[in-house]
């Protein structure tokens, strides 16, 4: 189903809560997951949460909702290398979309062609956010990193992390040196209570102002120790905008997985309001810089 005909076939919502904000056109969620009924997409041996009901309509209502007219698919940990639910989400929905899959490391060359022509244009580096300090495990996922940027340079990728903060510190040096951009999830995932002067965070400040870094304004409640409002989180995001207003995200992180039922899409919607209350600022946030990374027309 496009999101043209489920836009037209839901529900009058005009009496639901809306943003706090004018939503610009065009504006995109860059991160978000699916999950297909469990009979036909099995999840992965190593499952990390329960994943909620989250089928390709329930997000298209909540994409309706926020006035999100371009979204970006991620595959999540539940399903590991096997992007089938993700890719079928994305074939129904068309142009409209991008995708950042999971991939073995030796996919073949023809497999990177169909996932380019679905839209995909992204490899996931998925580490646990819930990851502590292990000696040497830096070292593994670097020696993952290298290759796999290689390959996504032939097709014109990027890499996306997902990292605790003190990997993401720790992956810091290589990532200056990759040839191709690459995107971090959820602000870094830098404690909030340890505030902004932490040196990983300082170090992601430097990191995003050379150009082929981005990051993305996503699971604030991932590293807030201060729920409901995230205040604590304001100063991360506020600085990183500072930093370099043309290379941050936006994404809703739905369904929000272990904190669906902690959270909900429009409260953390309406956070970009404070943290970019300049429509000009949350305009390049929600259209022109996903636009840019993600190449939509």
């Amino acid at each position: 189903m496009s999101i043209k005909s489920f836009h037209s076939s839901t529900e009058n919502s005009s009496t639901a809560k809306k943003p706090n904000f004018k939503v610009p056109p065009l504006a995109c969620d860059t991160h978000f997951h699916v999950f297909g009924p469990p009979e036909r997409f099995p999840y992965g041996s190593e499952l990390r949460y329960t994943p909620p009901f989250a089928p390709l309509e329930k997000y298209l209502a909540l994409a309706n909702r926020l006035n999100i007219q371009r979204m970006v698919f991620v595959q999540p940990s539940a399903y590991g290398k096997d992007n089938a639910c993700m890719l079928e989400a994305m074939a129904a929905v068309g142009d409209q979309c991008r995708g950042i899959v999971d991939i073995d490391d030796h996919m073949p060359d023809e497999e990177f062609k169909r996932f380019h022509d679905l839209g995909v244009r992204g490899i996931r580096i998925n580490v646990s956010p819930y990851k502590t300090y292990e000696a040497g495990f830096a070292e593994k996922i670097i020696a993952r990193v290298k290759p796999l940027a290689k390959r996504a340079e032939n097709v014109n990728w990027h890499l996306q992390f997902l990292s605790p903060g003190w990997l993401v510190q720790k992956l810091i040096p290589t990532l200056r040196e990759l040839p191709i951009p690459y995107v971090i999830d959820h602000m870094g995932l830098f404690p909030a209570k340890e505030g902004i002067e932490q040196p990983g965070f300082q170090e992601l400040l430097k990191l995003l102002g050379k150009g082929l870094c981005w990051v993305k304004l996503t699971g604030v409640y991932r590293m807030s120790s201060d729920r409901p409002e995230f205040r604590d989180a304001a100063p991360f995001a506020k600085a990183l905008i500072a930093a370099a207003p043309d290379r941050i995200l936006w994404g809703s992180d739905f369904p929000h997985l272990s904190f669906h039922d902690k959270v909900t899409s429009l409260e953390l919607f309406n956070l970009l309001n404070v943290w970019a209350p300049d429509k000009t600022q949350r305009r390049k946030i929600l259209v022109d810089n996903p636009q840019n990374l993600f190449g939509f027309k």
